[in-house]
């Protein structure tokens, strides 16, 4: 299961739906819509500037991080940023990889 980073600004809608129910609430349906889809959420913070919430979440796969990104989004409560996190290990075997490719510009073919 992969890790996803999903940072949220509330709408004016979405921050009077915030104040009606509370923090809890809100985090109760995020977990609730994390487990329809067989995800899990780690963690859930509120903050204040750009970034309204914050959270930390293991999400199946890709189509599943976007399912949930398109619906959010969509309600107009809330508009989320997806950014999918990746492990060391990861880095590492994308740093063993052979890519052919060359900058525009550059000579060669």
């Amino acid at each position: 299961m992969a890790k996803y980073l999903i940072t949220g600004s509330y709408t004016v809608d979405g921050t009077k739906g915030l104040l009606a129910e509370g923090g809890s609430a809100r985090k109760a349906a995020v977990e609730k819509a994390l487990q329809g889809l067989g995800g899990k959420l780690d963690a859930l913070y509120y903050a204040y500037g750009d970034t309204d919430v914050v959270l930390i979440a293991d999400i199946p796969d890709a189509a599943s991080a976007l399912a949930l990104s398109l619906v959010v989004n969509a309600s107009g409560a809330v508009n989320i940023k997806t950014t999918p996190l990746l492990t060391v290990a990861d880095v590492d075997a994308a740093c063993k990889k052979t890519v052919a490719y060359r900058p525009a510009g550059a000579a060669g073919v």
